[in-house]
């Protein structure tokens, strides 16, 4: 793993708990000792290398997992060390295949979009490949991923508007949580009660809208009385243009990855 962050650390831990991988199987590499400490506090017995080669070397895959702004001097860094067979895995946002190609010297990349939840292995990570990627190590990949959380493979097309939706969507979605909990503050409850109703709802509609395979709308529809609560709530809502508000956040953080991607914003 070149970088050694959160969502580093979230992969080595899934890999490693669904036993798909023992920790002494994963090498690497971050300059900031914050980082190597907490990994090896969760991930105990995972190895560090000095330098990106140094962690890229022989390695049959390896793990993109830097801030856009650093990937192309950390696929500079790897590219002579990376064996011929060796699979890159990005999960940098907005770095395209191309330009993952010509930073790395392969063409043997598969891209990723991953979310946050996978800490808690409830992640979503979306995935698209390059053609050389032999099915065997597509495969492989791919399991891995699955252990940290759900995994869709899209065509490269769609990956910005996944970073704007799956990939920022845990940020919105706190915010949504934050305020849900504040606004039962003011109505009354004690904050610690009100964040636990908030977050135990979100999760409970998520699981119940995932199981139920129904359109959002029908759970909305269904606890809206006539003359009720929920319907009081969400006239609110719609005029103060909720609904329109999350559409730009989304579409924005899509915008904001295309830029990521072009290498003036490197």
């Amino acid at each position: 793993m070149i970088g050694g962050g959160q969502m580093a650390l979230a992969l080595a831990e899934g890999f490693c708990r669904a036993g798909l991988l023992e920790p002494t199987a994963i090498t690497v590499h971050d300059p900031h000792p914050p980082a190597r400490e907490r990994l090896a506090s969760r991930v105990p017995g995972v190895r560090f290398a000095a330098t990106g080669a140094a962690a890229a070397a022989a390695a049959p895959t390896v793990f993109l997992a830097v801030k856009p702004q650093q990937a192309a001097t950390a696929c500079r860094e790897i590219a002579a060390a990376l064996s011929a067979d060796a699979v890159l895995v990005s999960i940098v946002a907005g770095l395209s295949l191309h330009s993952l190609a010509d930073l790395a010297g392969t063409r043997r990349i598969i891209r990723v979009m991953p979310n946050t939840p996978c800490l808690v292995g409830r992640g979503v990570s979306v995935v698209c490949r390059t053609p050389e990627v032999p099915a065997a190590a597509a495969t492989r990949v791919l399991a891995l991923l699955a252990a940290v959380g759900h995994v869709h493979e899209a065509d490269e097309s769609l990956l910005d508007a996944v970073t704007g939706l799956s990939g920022s969507g845990p940020g919105f979605l706190a915010l949504l949580v934050e305020a849900l909990s504040d606004g039962g503050v003011k109505a009354g409850l004690p904050r610690s009660l009100a964040q636990a109703l908030a977050v135990q709802t979100l999760s409970g509609t998520g699981a119940l809208l995932e199981q139920t395979g129904e359109h959002p709308a029908q759970i909305k529809d269904r606890v809206s009385s006539p003359g009720g609560t929920t319907i009081a709530g969400l006239a609110v809502l719609e005029q103060r243009g909720v609904r329109g508000a999350v559409i730009d956040a989304v579409v924005a953080a899509a915008a904001r990855s295309r830029e990521l991607g072009q290498p003036s914003t490197r």
